[in-house]
């Protein structure tokens, strides 16, 4: 089996590498974008499809949305819950996003990498560039909107967010595009599917790539 004639990349081909004397490291992908570009749908989708991958579920101090799990999507604490594990160093990363704090713990990291599956984590930029600093080889990957106004309207359907507040995001979503340069790969979101299509060929080739050898 090359590495193109298997869509997933998954466990099959990792065993066809290890029996010919290949090991590799798991890998973490980390995705990033704006608020409201659509990234956690991406990544559900991708999990979905996409064999030997498990999400890495973040803690945060905000509330549920309608519909998230606690364990699945995240782990929610207090405010003073989250300050202490701070205290307690068991952040790899932690930000402050729209007032809310968000953060992965050592703890989740080792737990999916320290299998045989690959982490896929859905953090902002400042967790990014941490994660990076501790995980030099983690794969960046950031997702983008096809345009300012199509974000707006995404943000809107999704929080009815009032004006103020959609001004504040737009300004911050710009910040966050900005760095997209220091990403190793950009997806758009304009069809949902293509940009589901698009991270599933990332995650593939870097499967296939050689710097993830032991």
């Amino acid at each position: 089996m090359h590495c193109g004639a298997d869509e997933r990349a998954g466990p099959e081909y990792r065993i066809d590498m290890e029996k010919i004397g290949f090991n590799r490291k798991n890998i973490i992908f980390v995705v990033s974008g704006p608020s409201g570009v659509g990234k956690t749908v991406i990544c559900k989708r991708v999990l979905s499809i996409v064999d030997g991958l498990e999400f890495s579920v973040s803690t945060t101090s905000r509330s549920p949305r309608e519909g998230e799990i606690e364990g699945i999507d995240y782990y929610f604490v207090s405010n003073k819950k989250f300050n202490e594990m701070i205290d307690d160093n068991m952040f790899i990363e932690y930000a402050v996003v729209h007032g809310k704090m968000y953060g992965t713990t050592r703890k989740e990291i080792e737990r999916v990498i320290g299998g045989k599956k690959d982490a896929l984590l859905d953090i902002d930029t400042q967790g990014a560039e941490q994660i990076k600093n501790v995980y030099p080889s983690a794969v960046l990957i950031f997702i983008v909107p096809p345009d300012f106004e199509t974000l707006k309207e995404r943000i809107l359907k999704r929080e009815g967010t009032i004006n103020a507040d959609i001004k504040k995001r737009l300004e911050k979503a710009r910040e966050e595009i900005a760095k997209a340069k220091n990403y190793e790969y950009i997806v758009v979101n304009k069809e949902l599917e293509d940009a589901v299509i698009s991270l599933k060929g990332i995650i593939r080739a870097e499967r296939c790539s050689t710097k993830h050898l032991l």
